[in-house]
């Protein structure tokens, strides 16, 4: 009887944009800010932080303009123990940039990345190192919203069949609305998630792109065909559609200092679980202790706990889980 499926240990490549970040210092509305922090924010790369964070082998594949921002922006990246070797510097398109307007309700995000270095990427990015011998490629809903080669990058990447891959892809369905102006979303994400071996994707964006009223295992339904798929309900819990079943595992309290990049670290202790050989409970609980770092933070890349700290709560009870701070 063989045991759950999981990708080959290995490295990971994450491929999509990061942008330089300009966020209010302290936060608050960017209409009143006196003093704006420089940082760098991007999914993709987000992910591959935490997964260097975790001891995975990881490099991050994109472009940047050869602009102060991208060198930042790159510098940044490795600095967390990424390997950016195979990003591309593009003298005739800028870095992309975000700006951060936080709010009562919840954060803001304003976009200048129309023609960015990033948004060039295609797919030929796929023939070569660092691809060719990765285990595990994680790409993002974000990427083929970027433009017609990026999809068209994203596509190629999913067109074979899980199993008949040189490597497993996860794929994080990560809607940003203002990217899909043409309607498009709900078709493209789910044709796109549904070819992929592991799915991450928030409840929430669930039901804005696929039904108001789905639950969990409604998603499911939705995307039937990836090998794991999770699907996260915020401060509820994150479940966990396998081939040896369903697995929840509740979210546990947390200070929220800024919800931005808490998925992608999500993602990233997940997929490290994996790839250790985790059980699913164990991979979902290294998720949401991952994700935890990014919420106390106001940038998309916080420290992790002690490792003593983290195997601890590794290894508690399914009861002594879920009583965390009553």
């Amino acid at each position: 009887m063989t045991g759950p499926w999981r990708p080959a240990p290995g490295p990971v490549v994450c491929v999509g944009e990061t942008m330089a970040a300009l966020a209010p210092d302290p936060p608050g509305p960017l209409l009143n800010a006196a003093r704006l922090r420089l940082s760098v924010a991007g999914a993709e790369s987000n992910v591959a932080m935490y997964l260097a964070d975790h001891g995975v082998p990881v490099a991050w594949l994109s472009a940047v303009g050869d602009d102060p921002l991208g060198h930042r922006v790159r510098a940044t990246v490795s600095a967390a123990g990424v390997d950016v070797s195979y990003v591309s510097t593009d003298p005739h398109r800028p870095t992309g940039l975000l700006v951060k307007d936080p709010g009562p309700a919840g954060t803001r995000v304003h976009y200048y990345r129309c023609d960015s270095a990033a948004s060039a990427l295609g797919p030929e990015v796929l023939d070569g190192p660092p691809v060719r011998t990765a285990s595990l490629l994680h790409l993002t809903g974000i990427t083929p919203a970027l433009s017609d080669s990026c999809r068209q990058l994203v596509t190629r990447a999913l067109a074979a069949e899980p199993g008949q891959r040189p490597y497993a892809v996860s794929f994080d369905v990560n809607h940003r609305a203002a990217l899909w102006s043409d309607g498009s979303a709900p078709i493209v994400l789910r044709e796109l998630a549904d070819r992929a071996d592991i799915v991450f994707v928030g409840l929430d964006e669930a039901q804005a792109l696929w039904g108001a009223k789905l639950t969990p295992q409604d998603v499911r339904a939705v995307l039937p065909r990836p090998r794991i798929l999770v699907v996260k309900d915020g401060a509820n819990d994150a479940t966990a559609f396998t081939g040896e079943g369903v697995h929840t595992v509740p979210t546990p309290p947390v200070t929220v200092v800024e919800a931005v990049g808490a998925g992608d670290a999500f993602a990233a202790g997940f997929l490290a679980g994996l790839l250790r050989g985790a059980t699913t409970t164990r991979a979902l609980r290294l998720g949401h202790v991952t994700a935890a770092s990014a919420l106390r933070v106001t940038g998309d890349h916080g420290p992790l706990p002690a490792p003593r700290e983290t195997e601890a709560l590794l290894a508690l009870s399914a009861r002594e889980w879920a009583e965390q701070g009553q």
